[in-house]
């Protein structure tokens, strides 16, 4: 049965559970996220929010020199991701391509000249409904993730709305650390030893 949208009740829980499956935007260390090349400072972070949000035109990241943008995002935890959305306007301005990166922290537009673990041929998606599903054995133990946008469809500056992260989160483990000094050289005042002092026995 075709339904109208905003009309159906019986696919609420649907689209409920899709929501809860790009939960990973919660799992982002915003404090540290960083997005290189970006027109308004914070403007980044933005695109990151609920997939029953994306839809909100007033929040969004412009490049400012040129098409290029570069996401560096860390996680609070280990994430096993499984799918991407990259929402963007249905004009030139919408990224062409992605590239993903795994666990290089503090990326640069230099460092992207390495091969990434994946990436994509992207389409206009003015209305976030692309799933860019990733190959999961290569992004099973991300702790911080790069998104690089180097070109969009001809337009002087790349904007998008909304980055959908799916997939699965786990809490760091913290382990206890261990300080050891170790002596370069030995410092023969912390190795004192009794002298002994020979003695000859005569046998008469």
């Amino acid at each position: 049965m075709a339904h109208g949208p905003g009309r159906c009740r019986c696919c609420g829980g649907e689209a409920a559970e899709r929501g809860a499956a790009w939960g990973l935007y919660l799992r982002i260390d915003r404090q540290r996220l960083q997005c290189l090349n970006e027109r308004r400072e914070g403007s980044g972070a933005t695109v990151f929010r609920p997939w029953e949000e994306r839809g909100d035109r007033s929040q969004f990241v412009e490049s400012d020199d040129d098409e290029e943008l570069l996401f560096n995002i860390p996680f609070t935890g280990s994430v096993k991701l499984k799918g991407v959305i990259v929402m963007g306007e249905d004009g030139d301005s919408h990224p062409a391509e992605l590239r993903l990166f795994r666990n290089i922290p503090h990326m640069s537009f230099d460092d992207t000249a390495k091969e990434p673990e994946q990436s994509f041929s992207l389409s206009r998606d003015p209305l976030g409904e692309l799933e860019y599903p990733t190959k999961i054995a290569r992004f099973s133990n991300v702790y911080h993730l790069s998104m690089h946008f180097p070109k969009n469809f001809g337009a002087e500056t790349t904007k998008i709305f909304y980055i959908g992260l799916k997939g699965e989160w786990t809490e760091a483990h913290r382990h206890e650390v261990t300080i050891c000094n170790y002596e370069a050289s030995a410092n023969p005042a912390d190795h004192k030893v009794e002298q002994i002092t020979p003695q000859t026995h005569f046998i008469s």
